[in-house]
């Protein structure tokens, strides 16, 4: 991995005028360059913008701390300003500007940046347009203006940023996460069999493709849902590039002619006793796989259930690619629903991390996406069958009960499907009997609190949207994404890089490495610092019951991060920015413990 020498351009902003100053990029490679800019003002301001200008096409920006506000024809010229909590600079302070372009060959463009100071919601000087049309594909003036409590739409685009950090495999050239290179390279070389690619689960370097495949749906459904969302915020290229990475992994895996899907690469035991970047692990990693002799309708139904959504959300993109999604999820439901199992029967090596408790519904999920993709009839008739009516305990990567409710409610309109729905909220929402933080978040296990309780949310604004439930529906899905982004006893945002107080010691693996050469082993693990890489847009695990935390890499209870973790987040994010953007979001709840807000430390 090429090391990143980042030169900072200091730009002093006076009041109301425009600063211009050339701009100096280094660290430049085939296809990409990084860089960034510093606003240095010699008074306070609450907004600005930057007018950056390049001598050649970049074609893509990823900036942080900044939205992309327009960008022109050619690609040469990016208006950009500040997300809304890094807007406020104090007097004789500063604030630094990360950002990647992506470009054609290893000629770094030269360029200029043009600082504006500007009052948010006011009278505002803005920065010279761009010359020529402006694509409005990447303009976030509407999530700029949606005036909610927190920014949403900036939570959505570092959840992006997090899933591009667990990529295994061999890294595209416009990688964001610059501490991030190649591994994994080996995998299925054992199986004589090209495996690489997919996410790495969560703190650790193993792929499990059954929680990666739950994921992958998850966020998927919330794209098809509400792809203004992401237009809006300037990211729905990025999440097509986001979701197309395990869903080629995915295609990878499942081998129709000989009736096998692989389901695993790594050792789970020997996984867990590594700890160093992935860059540098072992490449000789097991694998794993189901087939008609040892089966596993769960990861199985689970994985066609995200090809099937995926062919959905690539129909308005690549046509062909969705084609070759649909065609494998129709063949892999059908390996699920002959050959039945658990795959955690079949995998002794997953037992002790991701069981399975049944695979019902996730045949159900399947069979329910199919029908959406195809319309046709026989697929709906699976559904109804595999249909459970009892009430969802959860939503979660083992459990697809909700979700098939609320699909066939969707689907049908029968009544039935609503009340199974309607049940389930009413026993996440104040009143039923799934507990609560004293400060407000609802409780349902402590491993991964905080996203048992955004995939309810994400449940909750679907239904709201589906006429099952109004606002009542929807400030309570707020509560819930609120406390996570900050509207807790410790005014502490549990995403990590939203905000200005986040973890710093999640258990994560490459995060915690230094940058090489120097070494990375337990001693990173032991270490009291913070991780030398931010994890930009990771949600932990959560509090406690009684809304306790610490930052500590130590406590992979409440700090490990997982994507699983965020899949049911980043969909409601994308759920509460529809909904503002229809002016049609309810006012935020009040925080419970604002009174007496305690020490996580």
């Amino acid at each position: 991995m090429l090391p990143i020498f980042v030169v900072t351009l200091m730009l002093l902003v006076q009041p109301n005028e425009a600063s211009r100053q050339p701009l100096t990029i280094q660290n430049v490679w085939n296809g990409g360059f990084h860089s960034s800019f510093t606003v240095d003002t010699d008074h306070a301001i609450i907004g600005w913008t930057a007018h950056l200008s390049f001598s050649k096409a970049v074609q893509n920006l990823q900036i942080f701390k900044a939205i992309v506000l327009s960008s022109s024809s050619d690609h040469r010229d990016y208006v950009v300003q500040n997300v809304r909590w890094d807007g406020n600079i104090t007097a004789n302070s500063s604030l630094t500007v990360d950002f990647t372009g992506t470009m054609v060959g290893d000629q770094a463009p030269t360029g200029t940046v043009t600082i504006t100071e500007v009052t948010m919601g006011g009278s505002q000087s803005t920065a010279s347009p761009p010359p020529g049309p402006t694509t409005q594909g990447s303009s976030n003036h509407s999530v700029n203006a949606l005036n909610t409590k927190y920014d949403y739409a900036e939570a959505m685009r570092l959840s992006i940023l997090f899933y591009a950090a667990q990529r295994s495999g061999k890294l595209p050239a416009n990688n964001p996460i610059p501490w991030r290179g190649d591994s994994a390279l080996q995998d299925g070389h054992d199986v004589h069999t090209d495996l690489t690619g997919g996410w790495y689960d969560a703190g650790d370097l193993i792929k499990f493709n059954f929680p990666m495949a739950s994921t992958t749906t998850l966020l998927v459904w919330g794209l098809i849902r509400w792809p203004d969302a992401y237009q809006s915020a300037g990211q729905l290229d990025n999440m097509y590039d986001s979701i197309k990475w395990p869903l080629d992994y995915f295609l990878k895996c499942w081998k129709p002619s000989i009736n096998t899907l692989y389901v695993q690469c790594g050792n789970g035991h020997l996984g867990h006793d590594y700890w160093g970047r992935p860059e540098d692990m072992n490449p000789n990693r097991p694998t794993y796989k189901v087939n008609a002799h040892k089966p596993g309708s769960d990861v199985a139904g689970e994985t066609a259930a995200a090809m099937a959504a995926g062919s959905i959300a690539f129909q308005r993109k690549d046509t062909a690619y969705a084609n070759t999604l649909l065609t494998a999820s129709r063949s892999l439901y059908v390996f699920a629903k002959t050959h039945r199992g658990k795959y955690s029967d079949s995998v002794q090596d997953v037992h002790e991390f991701y069981a399975s408790s049944g695979y019902e519904d996730e045949l159900c999920t399947a069979a329910a996406w199919l029908y959406k993709a195809t319309n046709e009839t026989h697929y709906l008739v699976d559904a109804k069958h595999f249909y459970d009516s009892d009430t969802a305990y959860a939503l979660s990567w083992d459990d697809k009960q909700i979700s098939c409710q609320i699909l066939l409610w969707e689907l049908t309109s029968e009544t039935q499907y609503k009340t199974s729905v309607r049940n389930f909220l009413h026993s996440y929402m104040p009143g039923g009997n799934v507990p609560y933080t004293p400060c407000g978040l609802v409780f349902r296990a402590k491993w991964g609190s905080l996203a048992f309780a955004a995939n309810a949310a994400f449940v909750a604004l679907m239904a709201a949207e589906d006429g099952i439930g109004g606002n009542d529906y929807k400030a309570w899905a707020l509560s819930q994404i609120d406390y996570a982004l900050g509207e807790n006893n410790h005014n502490f945002s549990y995403e990590i890089g939203f905000g200005t107080d986040y973890p710093v010691k999640p258990h994560h693996v490459a995060s915690s490495c230094p940058d090489p050469p120097t070494t990375c082993d337990w001693d990173a693990f032991d270490s009291h610092a913070p991780n030398p890489h931010i994890l930009y847009g990771a949600l932990v695990g959560g509090p406690g019951r009684h809304d306790d935390y610490v930052d500590d890499r130590k406590d992979y209870v409440k700090n490990e991060v997982a994507c699983d973790y965020n899949s049911g987040f980043q969909s409601a994010l994308a759920g509460l920015v529809h909904f503002a953007l229809q002016h049609d979001l309810p006012a935020a709840p009040v925080l419970r413990c604002s009174s007496h807000k305690r020490s996580r430390h």
